[in-house]
């Protein structure tokens, strides 16, 4: 039987995954499809609640995503993920994504992503995470901002439930 683990480091949980764009996953512009990044940052994202949660974890948002810069054909794309925060059953993951140059031996940043993943059991039913101990400033910062916009979060929740109850059961938003 595992041992209940009440918190967990941001690092305990860090997750990586880099892909070199292929044209399959590109426009007529050979930039890479917005949608396949999403799902590129879901994956990695899920891979970092999944280690914090040491559970099955479910993706419930997708907010504050940016599409800072175009990534091209043949460009190598490296996301990072990392826990922000856990709140009961769920946590903000953060997501960064850069391209690296590979000549220059150079980063840039073309996207940033923060989502919401719950954990569950195998009937998906809600589990408990453990709680995350910011360590260094830069992730305290981060751990403060991520309750600051769950909060945002379940204010745009409640305008959404009103806004769907006056519209009436023909209309979905």
């Amino acid at each position: 039987m595992s041992e209940l683990v009440l918190e967990r480091t941001v690092a305990e949980s860090q997750s990586e995954r880099s892909e070199i764009v292929l044209p399959a996953d590109s426009n007529a512009l050979g930039s890479l499809f917005g949608g396949r990044l999403m799902q590129y940052i879901d994956l990695v994202g899920a891979m970092a609640a999944s280690r914090h949660a040491r559970a099955f974890t479910v993706t419930a948002s997708m907010d504050h995503l940016d599409f800072v810069a175009p990534v091209r054909v043949g460009e190598l794309l490296i996301l990072k993920a990392s826990v922000n925060r856990a709140f009961r059953t769920s946590m903000e993951i953060g997501v960064r994504v850069m391209v690296e140059d590979v000549r220059e031996q150079r980063l840039r940043h073309v996207s940033s992503a923060y989502l919401t993943f719950v954990a569950v059991d195998r009937e998906g039913s809600r589990l408990v995470v453990p709680q995350v101990v910011p360590e260094t400033e830069h992730q305290k910062r981060r751990f403060e901002d991520a309750g600051r916009r769950r909060e945002m979060r379940a204010g745009e929740t409640q305008r959404k439930k009103e806004m769907r109850a006056s519209l009436g059961a023909g209309w979905h938003v």
